[in-house]
């Protein structure tokens, strides 16, 4: 079940260093994401000094903070933010990062340099066109596929039945994938349409996600191959 916001005794950053969410908009249960959730996502992506991540979604910049970190001053992090209220906040809470720029729109579709990394934190239905062909060969992105009841359900014991986080690893023009985690995480604008959500919906009551292996920009693949196939892409077992 999801629990109330517990307010902290004082405005002291103390209490940020917990293993809890963090409300951010917490009328509208936008939280700032679960922190051991989050380090064991960025520890699959393994981002290195020099390199840039790409961060979709980045609420009001705790964790792009962390990226910046990761990558050193020598590398840089493109925070995208769709919600005008927290990427204003995320500005102004990352100024002190000089290799972080702070970019308001849409994640699915604004433009942005090659990434070594790409960081989705919000609820998706199906890649991005442009997740993919911004990865440099070797990038990693990290991408949370979720059904339409994969946040706003009450019942969370089923969580891995509504979202599943995929690590998707691009070699040449192939895309190499594995599930990493069960997730529940807000979905965003721009990020979700009504015929992947359906396909993504059946596919998790099948169950076979723990063994999809490569990710196809095309639904022309055998459907006995695929864990979920919707118009322009799949998730294939080979």
């Amino acid at each position: 079940m999801r629990k109330a916001y517990v307010p902290t005794p004082a405005a002291d950053p103390v209490y940020l260093y917990t293993d809890e969410v963090v409300g951010i908009v917490p009328e509208r249960h936008i939280n700032n994401g679960q922190p051991s959730l989050h380090a064991f996502l960025l520890s699959q992506a393994a981002p290195r000094a020099s390199e840039h991540i790409v961060h979709v979604g980045a609420g009001a910049g705790y964790y792009s903070a962390i990226m910046a970190k990761l990558v050193t001053a020598s590398g840089k992090v493109t925070a995208i933010e769709f919600e005008p209220e927290l990427a204003a906040r995320a500005k102004a809470n990352l100024t002190p990062y000089r290799n972080v720029s702070v970019v308001r729109g849409d994640g699915s579709s604004v433009a942005f340099d090659a990434a070594d990394v790409i960081y989705v934190n919000a609820g998706a239905t199906r890649p991005a066109d442009i997740w993919l062909d911004r990865l440099n060969d070797g990038g990693r992105l990290v991408l949370p596929l979720t059904t339409d009841l994969g946040f706003t359900s009450s019942n969370w014991s089923n969580m891995h039945l509504r979202g599943a986080v995929f690590l998707v690893t691009r070699s040449g023009e192939e895309f190499h994938a594995q599930w990493i985690s069960p997730v529940a995480i807000f979905p965003r604008e721009g990020m979700r349409d009504a015929e992947s959500e359906e396909a993504l919906a059946a596919a998790f009551e099948c169950g076979e996600h723990k063994k999809v292996k490569r990710l196809y920009r095309t639904d022309e693949v055998l459907p006995e191959r695929c864990w979920v196939r919707a118009p322009g892409w799949c998730l294939a077992y080979a």
